[in-house]
Formats: structure tokens, C-alpha cells, sequence
């Protein structure tokens, strides 16, 4: 499945402008949530093909909110990657264990994210 559609959930509005700007320069069409409570409704109504997930918002962080979206039968087959400024092991093997695809560490860099993009097809 060719991925086009991608929902970035990130509580900060820098970092949904970069990685949004990112992805729309690379020809994905991407909206945005500004938290896990958000994200996960939007998963569900939108169903995009990717979700790019921060970890540490307030409410439901990302941790909760990919297990949620990725135990869900309605949107289970979304993957998600995990973009955070954790950078812990213990973090990035809890964020996997939680259903995400992949993990990056902030800040973002480009041909990185595009690449684990790529795998995910």
C-alpha cells in the first residue's frame, strides 16, 4: 500500500509545522492533532496510511495512544511511528512494545524520516 495520507499528532505547533512542511514538500498529504485524545479520533474518522506520533503531550501521550490505535480492529492496520524526544532504549523498546512501527528522535531528520516512511510501504 502506497502511503499518501499522513496524520502528524504533536502537541507542539513548531514541531507539526516542520514536520508537515517535510512531508508536503515530499508530495504526502498530511493533516494534524494537536494530542493523543485527538489523534486517535482522527485515526479512526480519517484513516490515513501513517501516523507520526509524539510521546510526551499531556492526556493520553503517545504511548497510550498508539497502543490504542494499534489495538483497535478499526484502525490496527495503520502503522505508527513514534517521534519523540526520548531517547532512552528502555524508551524506544516500551514505544515498539506498544504497537509503533518505528521510532525516531528529535529533531527530525529528513531523509531519515522519509526512509522509515518508505519501509513502512
Amino acid at each position: 500500500m502506497a502511503i499518501k495520507k499522513v496524520l502528524v499528532v504533536d502537541d507542539s505547533a513548531t514541531e507539526r509545522h516542520i514536520i508537515g512542511e517535510l512531508l508536503t514538500k515530499s508530495g504526502f498529504e498530511v493533516s494534524f492533532a494537536e494530542s493523543g485524545e485527538i489523534g486517535v479520533e482522527r485515526a479512526k474518522h480519517d484513516k490515513p496510511d501513517l501516523i507520526i506520533m509524539d510521546v510526551v503531550m499531556p492526556g493520553l501521550n503517545g504511548f497510550q495512544a498508539t497502543r490504542a490505535i494499534t489495538k483497535d480492529p478499526e484502525t490496527a492496520h495503520i502503522p505508527v511511528l513514534l517521534c519523540t524526544t526520548k531517547d532512552q532504549e528502555t524508551d524506544k523498546v516500551w514505544g515498539l512494545r506498544q504497537g509503533a512501527k518505528d521510532y525516531l528522535v528529535k529533531p527530525v531528520n529528513a531523509a531519515e524520516l522519509l526512509s522509515k516512511i518508505a519501509a513502512q510501504n
